[in-house]
């Protein structure tokens, strides 16, 4: 991972044209090509961003990040303050708590619980950026991206999207649609979840774990 901490100004040309005035910031780079530019502030979102794949192109005193698609991010470098590199090695993932992680377990054992006729092809599926909680294929054969979490917030929608964006680096797995489960699913996750394309399935887990795999059912 390299951050650097500079005063500098970006532009970002793609679907729409949007401009950062200058101002010290932090830029992270990422392993897997990931270019996050962060204000000291607004938590962990970042102010602009370009997801991987892409390629940057370091020309001292800027740096063009441009995608598949053709979207620039060109970084304009005024003063760097800082300008470190570090290896962190492989990432053993997060670890989920009690609930999460046992319902992970329940719905690996019978992911018809979350859709009729779903069928696991394999549970934490590994992936550059981490392992996706379920990969299943339903009735027409489609790969399904199932995020599982004990709260749905958007958060989770956002940590799906790219699991998904990933999928779809390895065409060899055809269509590809994502679900997003939880105890409880907040209503902005749904709306954003929608908006993205994904189903969400609220679970009781209470029930869940008081019942037989061939007791369960689609909540």
């Amino acid at each position: 991972m390299r951050l650097v901490i500079a005063r500098c100004s970006v532009d970002y040309s793609g679907r729409l044209d949007a401009h950062l005035p200058e101002a010290n910031r932090l830029i992270m780079v990422k392993a897997d090509g990931c270019v996050a530019i962060h204000a000291d502030g607004g938590a962990y979102k970042p102010l602009n961003w370009m997801n991987a794949p892409n390629k940057l192109a370091d020309n001292g005193d800027h740096w063009v990040v441009t995608n598949p698609k053709k979207e620039t991010l060109t970084i304009t470098l005024h003063e760097v303050l800082s300008d470190i590199e570090t290896e962190l090695g492989d990432d053993p993932g997060l670890q989920k708590d009690g609930v999460e992680a046992h319902l992970q377990e329940l719905l690996a054992a019978s992911p018809h619980a979350i859709e009729v006729g779903l069928r696991l092809v394999r549970r934490e599926y590994p992936t550059a950026i981490g392992p996706i909680d379920l990969v299943c294929r339903d009735d027409s054969d489609t790969v399904v991206a199932v995020e599982i979490k004990r709260r749905g917030e958007i958060d989770g929608v956002e940590q799906l999207t790219r699991y998904i964006d990933r999928l779809k680096l390895d065409s060899s797995l055809g269509d590809i649609r994502g679900l997003f489960v939880a105890q409880v699913v907040k209503p902005q996750a749904k709306v954003l979840a929608e908006s993205r394309g994904f189903g969400w399935v609220e679970i009781d887990y209470d029930e869940l774990r008081g019942l037989k795999p061939d007791d369960l059912r689609l909540f």
